[in-house]
């Protein structure tokens, strides 16, 4: 075969097989039979591989996956991925459907859709002219990762739309059950550790660098929402979900347009008696505001929209036996019991352990070892005993007293005055120790990617690393003998551990874990005392005299940097070149501030090229600025980079003053 014929050939081999995976996966009306599929597959591969040249980016062979990625790329997702408020009980709703009504014109009619709730990983993906460019997780909101070459394996993600349109849809990823139920029975055979639930195992499966294992995992899709259309009207959120069904994107077909709180009721209802019987997990109901002029009339928060919110199902209970309780040690030195339970099903999820808070909980709810006990899902995601059944009891039970000394360490156990933890304050406790160097590489903190709690507690136990500045001075020769470590892994780690020196003062500050210290107060001290050094000196009078910075936080700051040990990490740390200064832009005082932002209420929206959002963000805030998500008459300026969306059309019609990224740079000085 020539190469006009060959890229005739593999023109009709793109259409069919991604027809056939629509019919297949979205209508669930297959059209060949799986025979018949493999050998097009097949064909379609074998004619790449003789022609790589004639190849596109969007094959249908990609769904099978490519070469592994050394890490995900960060995305800035340019119209925030806001998550919904919850509902937990009728009179939630109709304070709910009560807000709406005050938020909009008086008299004026509403209506919602009520959807299905799918418990899986929130993705949104990007069309160029009807081409699948981007796929990223939620993260933040603000700031996914690029998953785009693992969702390609989910066939009933389309490559090419229907039509030639620019396209930003959300959805969520999902696992069937049935596919859970596989996997697991798998992994059980091959002696590995099972997944919780399907959630966690779709989240597992799309956050591996390894495109070939979310490919083996059959993953599913439901897409339930349009950030952003070219080309195409769209004023309702019904209406938009029938053009993504007209684009070739699989929509849940499970949902109804409802006018009042009795008919949302109706629907929760019918769904809490038959989620069962459904072949994925769902975890409640979404209902949202129906047409967009009114969604864009009640706006957002900052967390969450207005003209939408959840529905929660009533957290399943089930009843199980006590049959011991082990302590936790945390990186503070807080001591946590755990419950050891009989493994027990609840909400989809095989259950072993369980929450029990402090000693004063288990004492006060009289929850002994070999109790029948009631367990429930917190939000359907954190397992905790509620309470015991006494009734049940044979008097074999054993009341509970937590250990007089670490499990860790051997330490003696203390409880400070006013507390109900009982801590280990043992400062050398490997507990602690491990705890706290997760904490240190964690994302918020370090962000040392790569190095997560496996690799730690392999560090530690061949005693590589005592304390964080120990990661600055490890080499190659000391990561290669370790499990699962190959050259490139390591060379990947030692890149990420260097480039972390580089971070900003904030950062290293909440790494290192001092009691009371939060992201938020860790940048406030990196604000006003601008150098590692100068924060060590100051006296707990200084200290106080900052904004938000309280007695108790400001003592903690004053003890920690007493300590001989601390001063000798620090040290150490500088010595490996880890940047001691805050790098970001210092707050003017307000007498001082002339600042053309100072006091204004300002919404960035759209890309923007000289700079990130976030570092837009924090510039403008650094002159007096408040930043927020949404816009509404209360906002002062809009900041529109490229592809602004909804909020520069509600700014228009608000009559805002709108500015483009040139005139900011200008109004900044830059």
């Amino acid at each position: 075969m020539n190469k006009e014929a060959a890229q005739k050939r593999l023109e009709e081999l793109y259409e069919q097989i991604e027809n056939h995976n629509y019919h297949y996966f979205v209508l669930d009306d297959p059209l060949i039979s799986d025979q018949e599929y493999d050998a097009l597959m097949q064909e379609l591969i074998k004619l790449e591989e003789q022609f790589p040249e004639l190849k596109k980016p969007n094959s249908p062979s990609e769904r099978v996956g490519g070469e592994p990625l050394p890490y995900f790329e960060k995305v800035e997702h340019e119209i925030p991925m806001l998550s919904l408020a919850n509902a937990f009980s009728e009179q939630d709703l109709r304070d709910f459907d009560r807000r709406v009504r005050q938020g909009l014109a008086p008299g004026e009619e509403v209506e919602y859709v009520c959807e299905l709730k799918i418990d899986g990983l929130a993705v949104s993906l990007r069309y160029e002219n009807g081409q699948f460019v981007r796929g990223a997780t939620r993260g933040d909101g603000t700031t996914g990762e690029d998953i785009t070459q693992n969702l390609k394996t989910i066939r009933s993600i389309p490559l090419r739309l229907k039509e030639p349109v620019d396209l930003e849809v959300r959805g969520e990823a999902y696992m069937p059950k049935a596919e859970f139920e596989r996997i697991n029975k798998l992994r059980a055979e091959q002696g590995l550790e099972l997944f919780a639930n399907p959630r966690n195992a779709a989240a597992g499966s799309l956050r591996q660098l390894d495109p070939k294992i979310a490919a083996e995992r059959k993953l599913d899709i439901f897409l339930y929402g349009i950030a952003q259309i070219k080309g195409i009207n769209v004023e309702s959120h019904s209406e938009g979900l029938a053009v993504l069904e007209r684009l070739g994107l699989k929509t849940n077909k499970e949902r109804t347009i409802v006018k009042t709180v009795e008919d949302m009721l109706d629907f929760i209802q019918h769904w809490t008696e038959n989620r069962a019987k459904l072949p994925y997990e769902i975890d409640g109901i979404v209902i949202k505001v129906n047409r967009y002029d009114q969604q864009q009339k009640l706006g957002a928060t900052a967390k969450s929209p207005r003209w939408a919110i959840a529905y929660k199902f009533p957290a399943e209970e089930a009843v199980t036996i006590l049959k011991g309780i082990e302590v936790n040690v945390g990186r503070t030195g807080a001591v946590t019991p755990t419950a050891l339970l009989e493994p027990v099903t609840l909400a989809g999820t095989i259950v072993k352990r369980a929450s029990l808070h402090n000693e004063d909980l288990i004492h006060e709810k009289d929850i002994r070892i070999g109790d029948h006990v009631v367990v429930k899902k917190a939000g359907d995601i954190i397992p905790e005993v509620v309470r015991s059944l006494k009734e049940k009891r044979t008097g074999a039970e054993q009341v509970y007293h937590m250990p007089e000394s670490c499990p860790e360490c051997g330490s003696e156990l203390v409880r400070l005055d006013g507390e109900v933890a009982v801590r280990c304050i043992n400062p050398q406790c490997p507990a602690q120790i491990k705890e706290g160097l997760i904490h240190f590489v964690s994302r918020q903190a370090m962000n040392i990617e790569g190095l997560g709690e496996r690799i730690i507690n392999q560090l530690y136990e061949h005693g590589l690393i005592r304390d964080v500045a120990d990661l600055y001075y490890l080499t190659k020769a000391d990561l290669l003998p370790l499990e699962r470590m190959g050259e490139k892994s390591v060379e990947n780690l030692l890149k990420a551990i260097n480039n972390s020196k580089q971070n900003s003062l904030e950062k290293l500050l909440f790494g290192l874990g001092i009691r009371f210290v939060g992201a938020k107060a860790a940048k406030l001290l990196a604000q006003h005392f601008e150098t590692m050094d100068r924060l060590m000196q100051a006296t707990q009078d200084e200290l106080e005299a900052i904004d938000e910075i309280g007695p108790k936080m400001a003592q903690s700051i004053v003890e920690y940097f007493a300590k001989p040990e601390v001063h000798e990490t620090i040290n150490r740390l500088k010595q490996a070149g880890v940047n001691m200064t805050y790098k970001g832009p210092k707050p003017v005082q307000a007498e001082e501030n002339e600042s053309p932002f100072a006091g204004k209420t300002i919404v960035l929206t759209g890309k923007l090229e000289q700079m990130t959002r976030e570092e837009a963000k924090e510039k403008l805030e650094a002159l007096g600025a408040k930043v927020t998500g949404s816009v509404s008459k209360n906002t002062d300026l809009v900041i529109a980079g490229a592809k602004a969306g909804s909020k520069l059309e509600k700014a228009k019609q608000l009559n805002i003053e709108v500015i483009d990224e040139a005139e900011l740079m200008k109004r900044l000085g830059m």
